[in-house]
């Protein structure tokens, strides 16, 4: 089996479109896999592992969006653009910086084998 480095889920197209234009977030979906093709971070032969992105109909944030949410890191980023995406994976991505100043919030992933007895 592949090892994934991170998995990148874009709320971009909602159907109601509550939480950001419909156009603006295709043009977003657009670069975000435009970005991670010119990176080559969907390469097999990756050491740290492939980058996985989906497109998501709703991340149930309904506002300031597009909003992206990197997965295992627990971090969303509000108000994504077109011009957001390549820094947010450069920094975030490749190099293990989140951009601090457009994240909406964090919600660490925790593996079941690090919870406490009794919390399974």
């Amino acid at each position: 089996m592949q090892r994934i480095s991170h998995h990148l889920l874009l709320c971009a197209t909602a159907t109601q479109a509550k939480c950001c234009d419909s156009a603006l977030g295709a043009q977003t979906w657009n670069e975000l896999k435009s970005v991670v093709r010119e990176l080559n971070l969907e390469n097999t032969e990756r050491p740290e592992g492939i980058v996985l992105r989906s497109k998501a109909d709703c991340l149930r944030v309904c506002e300031r969006g597009p909003i992206l949410l990197v997965w295992p890191d627990g971090i969303w980023y509000a108000d994504v653009s077109p011009d957001r995406i390549k820094r947010i994976v450069e920094q975030h991505i490749i190099c293990q910086q989140p951009v601090e100043e457009w994240i909406l919030k964090r919600t660490p992933f925790e593996k079941i084998n690090d919870l406490p007895a009794g919390k399974i």
